[in-house]
């Protein structure tokens, strides 16, 4: 018995780390779609370790033009001192890309949640209590869709802070352009699932037994209409990453002395391309494309997943058989025929 209980609390703790998000996912593809997926969750790890770590893997601060040797010089091409040269400006450009990711990351965090805050909620409420809101609130989203989200960014970068913005007013310019554009996609999506789930039975009984309709919202309403979501945050996230980068090369970014920004970074290095210094603008862009492949390359593989018609399914004879014994109605085997015996 003891050792039936043992067999029990081991499949269960395995089955409990197997069963995380990213764990799960990764498991359940095959082929090019892991292949796609693991690159994906790799690229996007490189880019929050950067952005966490940016103090300790940075040789230079964002905005240093010396050191104890005198300055950096402008325009150096790479050597031992400077590992990717310096800038037009007489900045390390490794620095600029390393303090440029964390920057990114923050865009990222503000303009997700905003989105995520207001689409949901404004969803979940239209599509509970239908009727004359609902039909308002439909036509708002599809009218902000005639918004393009480069422009508002602009707009909304000068109206903050006239286009010449610090480290929080230039990521709350493009944090709140993104929001504006975003909601709606998170608002049609949390509504299709509210009218959907409204009508199930388990509501219903917490209607009968006299439950509110804020407790039906938060309590099952919302847990099953948000499911989806991850798959819509990782695929913003990399047109969040564009949206600034945008904003920067056409110098409606933040300052150099500021925060580090690529976009801004890409915008100083153009003269440098016709003469021949490849080494300002090859690095800034490659974060850009990097980081915004990894994140659409890991929503895109969710997206597979989470759609049975484009999930990959394993051979049947790459499956293994099941251990003999008696098994659980969860599945798990709790004693193989050895430990019966």
């Amino acid at each position: 018995m003891a050792t039936a209980t043992t067999a029990t609390t081991s499949t269960r703790r395995r089955r409990g780390w197997r069963g995380l998000p990213v764990v799960r996912q990764v498991r359940q593809s095959v082929g090019l779609q892991r292949g796609m997926l693991v690159a994906g969750l790799v690229l996007t790890g490189l880019f929050v370790f950067a952005a966490v770590f940016a103090p300790l893997l940075a040789p230079y601060e964002y905005g240093q033009l010396r050191d104890a040797q005198g300055t950096f010089g402008a325009q150096q091409s790479p050597s031992g001192d400077h590992w990717l040269g310096t800038t037009v400006g007489g900045y390390d450009v490794l620095s600029r890309v390393i303090w440029g990711s964390r920057t990114a990351l923050y865009v990222i965090v503000v303009a997700v949640l905003l989105s995520i805050v207001i689409g949901v909620l404004l969803g979940l409420v239209s599509g509970y209590f239908g009727g004359w809101l609902d039909r308002v609130l439909v036509v708002i989203a599809d009218a902000v869709y005639a918004f393009p989200t480069l422009l508002l960014a602009i707009v909304v970068a000068i109206v903050i802070s006239g286009g010449q913005s610090s480290l929080w007013g230039g990521i709350f310019a493009a944090a709140i352009s993104i929001t504006v554009v975003f909601i709606p996609q998170y608002f049609r999506v949390v509504r299709a699932e509210t009218l959907r789930i409204k009508s199930e039975a388990f509501v219903e009984s917490a209607r009968v037994i006299g439950a509110s309709n804020w407790r039906i919202m938060s309590k099952h309403v919302l847990r099953n209409a948000t499911r989806t979501l991850p798959l819509i945050l990782t695929l913003n996230a990399s047109e969040a990453i564009l949206t600034l980068a945008g904003l920067g090369f056409l110098g409606f970014g933040i300052q150099p002395t500021a925060a580090a920004e690529w976009g801004f970074d890409l915008n100083r290095s153009l003269s440098d391309v016709t003469s021949g210094i490849w080494w300002t603008s090859i690095f800034p862009g490659a974060a850009i494309v990097l980081t915004v492949l990894g994140l659409t390359l890991v929503g895109e593989s969710l997206n597979d997943l989470a759609d049975p018609r484009l999930r990959s399914r394993r051979k049947a004879d790459d499956t293994t058989p099941p251990p003999a014994g008696i098994v659980e109605p969860g599945g798990a085997v709790i004693a193989t025929e050895g430990q019966l015996q």
